[in-house]
């Protein structure tokens, strides 16, 4: 059975689950809001100890760390199901990502899979983001010129 454009957009309409988009929106505003908040108390735990500058790094580190053992854990995953965007915006989402991919290309060896497969789903948030960076940079060289 082939199916093609609106009629196979009518047919998974008819059976596609709608999601409680305010429900959803709500729990990932708290769960972001709870990773931040988490965050600025651990900044500001570190700041009693060290520079700002200093205490700002060893939080992302702290963070980085923590979301990749809860990954290879497998409590990250179950965080996520629930928070949806709220761990997924923060650093949290992108070391999961990596995390993740790094767990699920172990058994194909360490430099075929881990270390060819490690930034599949990071890879291009990495590009993208810094290309975006760039072209930012050069509009607003431009745009201080005149």
């Amino acid at each position: 059975m082939k199916i093609y454009g609106k009629k196979y957009r009518e047919y998974a309409d008819q059976r596609a689950e709608r999601s409680p988009i305010l429900k959803n929106c709500i729990k990932a505003f708290l769960f972001g809001g709870s990773i931040c908040c988490i965050a600025q108390g651990l900044k500001s735990l570190y700041t009693g100890f060290m520079p700002e500058e200093d205490s700002a790094a060893l939080t992302s580190v702290t963070l980085i760390f923590a979301a990749a053992l809860l990954t290879g854990l497998g409590v990250f995953d179950k965080i996520a199901k629930h928070a949806g965007a709220g761990t997924l915006v923060p650093i949290t989402g992108f070391s999961n990502a990596v995390a993740s991919c790094a767990i699920d290309s172990k058994g194909e060896g360490f430099i075929l899979g881990v270390g060819a497969k490690i930034f599949t789903v990071a890879g291009p948030v990495i590009l993208y983001g810094i290309t975006a960076g760039a072209v930012y940079g050069v509009i607003y060289w431009i745009t201080t010129l005149f």
